[in-house]
């Protein structure tokens, strides 16, 4: 084995190479930080021009004659309601997977299930369209229930991974201290356990919400086929924003594009702040741990 150079000029060429791996890192991050921002920048300069309250209130007119006022608050409402039930379908059954696994599986059943939601992970989203489609979608039609259930399957497994990485963080000796004076192991995920991750939780499900609030090859299959009104109606195909900018992209109409764009903002900016509140409180939640360590 070769003697650490700890001469002054080993120690000067090891600064060196640290300072210069710092730089490089720090050139990575604002390549990729300036990318976020030309993304966002661009987007937002091109549908400007549509970026009003119209787009939020107005709904489409098509072969519009003469300047109308439109916009897409039907597929801004579709959004909601076929996310809004995604959310209900993937994250209780999420969360309860997770405790499972990390708090009373055996290391056999959590190694399987673990490489199961993995896979699904990684699952191309069209697949999972695909398959809704078989499923739901041939013989009854198109509906936001298939279009919830899709983005569920794509949910499911982001939210269960990331509350498992929550739940390993809780000291084993809260758990061992609970278990000792004799609480049940159900009572002790729920009174020791939870209390201390549900930060890391509702990290998790902001995250999976952003995730599946963009797609658009599963709704393409489940719920595409759509009219022009406003609908609360799960059973019924409604339109979403991603829809929407696949299809106002492919209009020669200029004023299309601009509201495509503009729909695209909002879009980007709900995942944008999304994110911020999942990183404050995934911050949060790992204090609150450190603390309890």
């Amino acid at each position: 084995m070769s003697t650490p150079d700890f001469t002054s000029s080993g120690l000067r060429r090891r600064r060196a190479v640290n300072r210069l791996m710092e730089l490089l890192a720090w050139a990575c991050a604002a390549i990729a930080v300036g990318i976020l921002g030309i993304v966002v920048f661009s987007v937002a300069r091109r549908g400007a021009g549509a970026f009003n309250l119209d787009l939020l209130t107005k709904t489409p007119v098509p072969f519009a004659l003469g300047p109308v006022k439109q916009g897409l608050a039907n597929a801004f409402v579709g959004t909601i309601v076929i996310v809004g039930f995604a959310a209900l379908m993937a994250l209780p059954i999420g969360i309860l997977v997770a405790l499972y696994l990390i708090e009373f599986a055996r290391p056999a059943v959590r190694n399987v299930v673990t490489l199961a939601l993995d896979v699904l992970n990684g699952i191309p989203a069209i697949v999972i369209g695909i398959f809704v489609f078989g499923l739901f979608v041939v013989g009854r039609g198109q509906s936001g229930f298939a279009g919830a259930f899709a983005l569920g399957c794509l949910m499911l497994p982001l939210v269960a991974r990331s509350t498992m990485e929550v739940l390993v963080l809780v000291p084993t000796s809260l758990r061992e201290a609970s278990l000792g004076l004799g609480v049940p192991r159900w009572r002790t995920t729920l009174s020791i356990v939870l209390p201390q991750t549900i930060g890391g939780i509702v990290t998790g499900a902001t995250l999976g919400v952003a995730r599946v609030a963009g797609e658009t090859a599963p709704l393409l299959f489940t719920s595409s086929i759509v009219g022009t009104q406003v609908s609360w109606n799960p059973s019924h195909a409604l339109q979403t924003v991603p829809v929407a900018i696949f299809e106002l992209s492919e209009s020669p109409d200029p004023a299309d594009h601009t509201r495509a764009w503009a729909a695209a903002t909002v879009l980007l900016l709900f995942i944008l702040f999304a994110s911020l509140g999942a990183r404050w409180l995934a911050t949060r939640s790992r204090r609150k741990l450190e603390a309890a360590r």
